[in-house]
């Protein structure tokens, strides 16, 4: 029995600004652990499993591409790392321009070939930021939408998944479908239409045949890169470009493309729907559509976090630590604190360790305005949390005050920081946990739980772990300046400089 060559496409790029104080630039929401079938699992890790099920002995999958920020890597890396059985191809954009010419580097990257069979791959394209309640229906959909696109021998066909619409949505985009029902039950895609005001949508609700756009697709990768440069030949020709001119390295068995950057940097700013798939009704090009019917979110809102929660009786969706009375259909996230809420109905409240929100649920689309005002005012809230993810492990700020910081730091097992010195601050070592192989200047030595070391402003030095259980260290940083761009890296394992 032949079996048709299918790629899973993780689109992973994103802040997450409305998810704002638990979303952040330096850890978007798609790595955050939210919601969905699996509460141990980040949508990020979610939407990988959920793609990978549509195996099956007519599908045969290829390596998981997943499209994301340069400064993503580790983020993926590590979550990637969690999960059993899957092979993964991370192409790194160094800034973000949307998803076209992020599905552009996957087509580009299949059309390469990994594996006999796999010339000219179906694409299978998801976000990594939605939930899925029925994975079987998804799975099932996929597959359908998979044997749509691979039985048009013109390869001018494009299977998109609409979502059943529940109510007059106004966040988002629309597809009214036309004529009847092919042999998987899909449509063929008449128009799409932006996201409507209230009236409109409740129009689409009545009309029956308007559903919610997913943002999930399935073509070849010919199809997309012709379509692209029909529609759009200027975003074809720059990522092709900058597909020329990439690197690839590897991390074990995972590979790290890198687009060149600076003809990267040129492409023009577009998405998937805008620069082709909008364009498609009434050209050479077909959009079927297939309805999903499965517990569908996108969590674009901290209001869409709340719906997919497990409510208690009245109505509540509470994360950590958090205590309640009189309180009615409200979402309380605690991340690092006692959190109580006493007589309110309808809110939002998120606690950070540096950062509370508190917002009314039908007001949680405007988060966005507080991060703009963050961005205004240059504050790291809208990048990092106190507690910050690194490829080596992580670091948590827990104090600081005139020239001095006070710093957690945790080092994996066999990791090390870069070898490095300081302009501004000197840094005091206590080793809490684990044992810490330090270099400092033309010295190094071995510590063990309860031992300290200082090193002087200007002297090089390393952090590592040589052992097999998690290094902890306290660090305090005391001089003129402590800023975290006062590093200057010799060596990295990381590729920083």
């Amino acid at each position: 029995m032949s079996t048709t060559p299918v790629i899973p496409v993780i689109l992973c790029g994103g802040s997450g600004t409305r998810l704002w104080p638990l979303s952040r630039s330096g850890f978007p929401k798609q790595f955050l652990v939210l919601s969905g079938d699996d509460s141990s699992q980040s949508l990020f890790q979610q939407a990988i499993t959920r793609i990978n099920s549509i195996a099956s002995p007519d599908i045969h999958l290829g390596s998981t591409f997943i499209v994301t920020n340069e400064d993503h890597r580790f983020l993926a890396l590590d979550q990637l790392r969690e999960l059993t059985g899957i092979e993964a191809t991370l192409l790194l954009e160094p800034v973000g321009r949307n998803t076209a010419p992020a599905l552009t580097l996957a087509a580009l990257e299949a059309k390469e070939g990994v594996g006999d069979g796999f010339a000219d791959p179906i694409l299978v394209i998801t976000p990594a930021d939605q939930t899925v309640k029925n994975t079987a229906a998804f799975t099932q959909a996929l597959r359908d939408c998979v044997a749509i696109v691979d039985a048009d021998q013109s390869k001018c066909t494009i299977a998109i998944l609409g979502i059943t619409p529940t109510s007059p949505e106004t966040g988002y985009g629309y597809i009214k479908r036309t004529g009847t029902a092919g042999a998987h039950h899909e449509y063929t895609v008449e128009t799409f239409v932006e996201k409507p005001n209230v009236a409109t949508a409740q129009s689409y609700l009545a009309d029956g045949s308007y559903l919610w756009n997913s943002g999930m697709f399935v073509m070849r990768a010919s199809t997309w890169l012709s379509a692209l440069k029909e529609f759009r030949a200027d975003i074809f020709g720059a990522t092709e470009t900058a597909w020329v001119g990439k690197t690839v390295d590897q991390s074990g068995s995972t590979a790290f493309v890198r687009p060149d950057k600076a003809v990267f940097q040129t492409i023009p700013s577009e998405s998937i729907d805008y620069a082709v798939i909008e364009k498609c009704p009434g050209s050479q090009y077909t959009v079927k559509m297939l309805e999903l019917d499965a517990g569908w979110n996108d969590l674009g809102a901290w209001d869409a976090v709340w719906q997919v929660g497990k409510q208690d009786g009245q109505g509540n969706v509470t994360t950590g630590d958090v205590l309640l009375a009189n309180t009615n259909n409200s979402l309380i996230h605690a991340t690092s604190r006692l959190v109580s809420v006493v007589g309110v109905d309808d809110l939002i409240v998120v606690e950070t360790a540096d950062a509370v929100m508190v917002a009314h649920r039908s007001s949680s689309q405007d988060v966005k305005h507080i991060v703009n005002q963050l961005e205004a005012q240059q504050r790291e809230e809208k990048n990092l949390h106190r507690k910050v993810a690194r490829p080596w492990g992580w670091y948590d700020s827990v104090d600081e005050g005139e020239r001095f910081k006070v710093k957690r730091i945790q080092v994996k097992p066999g990791a090390s920081l870069s070898l490095q010195m300081h302009h501004h601050r000197a840094e005091h070592w206590i080793v809490v946990k684990g044992v810490a192989e330090i270099t400092n200047g033309d010295q190094v030595i071995l510590l063990s739980e309860n031992q300290s070391t200082y090193i002087p402003l200007g002297q090089t030095h390393r952090l590592a772990n040589p052992g097999v259980l998690p290094l902890e260290i306290i660090e305090v940083q005391s001089g003129s300046y402590l800023g975290e761009d006062d590093i200057v890296r010799f060596e990295d394992t990381y590729g920083r400089s």
